[in-house]
């Protein structure tokens, strides 16, 4: 069993790398992608703690019960504007030292910093003890994202719960709120295409569009290079696991999956199982592999 949509800490997940690798061997999962949001910062300590347990499992493989390893597949996600809808793509085996890749990331992150600068203004003005430094001391090595400045109100009381911080203060609706400057769906997939990568439609019912809205999303990301589409997600019921796995095959995208793990921050969601029902088979992961040339 794998999991090719996971975060950690590096941006708002609460385990950190080598947390999650340790955790995906607990759960016996053969693989997992750490996909951050827009960014890699993550990747080589998860794959260099990899390769250290596989040393170790290699050493240990006269016993009987040889240690267990997991691969990690490095990734990202996207966050894109479509239609004014958010819209994410994952990119799964992307060579994640690529120059051209890490200075198109290092745009997106100097767009984030813009973006928190702004809203760390806005919330000074409505009585809130907050910088952008601030934040950065609390949640070090950490992209900030909402979900930082959620646990920041919670944590100094000026909120009861993290709903409630997205309610009163950083929601799309809130005075507030500052969006940031966002890449299309299509420019993101041609990012992790030149990076070598297989992008994925991530988690499409939660768009909230129309059959033939979305359609004609996946028919355009599909000309722009778009190979595959999650078609098994922690809360689809069956019957969206079988619209979307129809969708995909009739644009002949290969089918994704994965929990969306966050660790605390989103709790009852575990890793590799989702809400309890979530099962992405290896044979998900070694045909994007097939796909991309990977042995």
């Amino acid at each position: 069993m794998v999991d090719l949509h996971v975060h950690s800490n590096r941006s708002d997940g609460s385990f950190t790398p080598t947390e999650l690798l340790d955790y995906a061997i607990q759960k016996g999962l053969s693989a997992f992608a750490l996909t951050d949001h827009d960014t890699t910062a993550g990747i080589d300590e998860a794959m260099t703690y990899a390769s250290q347990k596989a040393r170790e499992a290699s050493v240990s493989s006269d016993s009987k019960e040889p240690m267990p390893t997991v691969e990690v597949i490095p990734g990202i996600e996207f966050s894109t504007e479509y239609m004014s809808k958010d819209i994410h793509i994952v990119g799964l085996f992307i060579d994640h030292h690529a120059p051209v890749f890490q200075s198109q990331i290092q745009a997106f992150v100097d767009s984030r910093i813009l973006r928190n600068e702004k809203m760390c203004q806005n919330l000074q003005n409505a009585g809130i003890d907050i910088t952008y430094e601030k934040l950065l001391a609390a949640f070090p090595d950490a992209v900030i994202t909402r979900a930082h400045y959620a646990r920041y109100l919670l944590d100094y009381g000026y909120v009861k719960s993290m709903p409630e911080a997205f309610d009163r203060y950083i929601g799309d609706h809130t005075p507030y709120f500052v969006p940031r400057e966002k890449v299309t769906p299509a420019q993101a997939v041609r990012l992790v295409l030149d990076s070598g990568g297989f992008p994925v439609l991530a988690h499409p019912t939660l768009y909230h569009m129309s059959d033939d809205r979305l359609e004609k999303l996946v028919s355009e990301l599909k000309e722009a290079g778009l190979m595959g589409m999650e078609c098994i997600y922690s809360t689809y019921t069956p019957a969206e696991i079988r619209q979307m796995t129809a969708l995909a095959k009739k644009y002949a995208l290969l089918p994704s999956g994965g929990s969306d793990f966050h660790g605390n921050n989103k709790p009852k969601l575990d890793l590799g199982c989702g809400y309890g029902k979530l099962c992405v088979p290896d044979e998900i992961m070694w045909n994007i592999k097939t796909a991309l040339g990977i042995r």
